[in-house]
């Protein structure tokens, strides 16, 4: 099993600029909660951090774009955490759900409590 955090930003230097300055402007717009939770405008959130290098959870991190280059993803939307799990993926966190969660800490319980 393994859990796919979806980021509503597309790959590359010029978009993450571009999110990073979003992120300093005007953050209450920013469209990506899951990476508002998971990072801070420049770096990774520490407690975030953290637990994904120390959780027993195997992850992978994807922009939408290379998700869509890897996954078909008709109804997908983003961001989204999701579960891999023999070729089946089902979805975890919806953005309506992330779109809810306050702190990294609650994001972290959520998965804890949903996986």
């Amino acid at each position: 099993m393994k859990l796919l955090f979806v980021y509503n930003a597309n790959s590359g230097k010029l978009n993450a600029l571009f999110d990073a300055g979003h992120k300093l402007m005007s953050p209450s717009t920013y469209n990506c909660s899951l990476c508002a939770l998971t990072h801070d405008v420049f770096t990774e959130n520490p407690i975030w951090k953290n637990f994904r290098t120390e959780s027993y959870f195997d992850m992978e991190f994807y922009h939408k774009d290379e998700f869509e280059a890897k996954f078909s993803s008709d109804k997908m939307m983003y961001p989204s955490v999701l579960k891999l799990e023999t070729d089946q993926l089902t979805t975890v966190l919806t953005p309506d759900v992330l779109n809810e969660i306050s702190g990294i800490e609650e994001l972290i319980e959520r998965l804890k409590s949903s996986v």
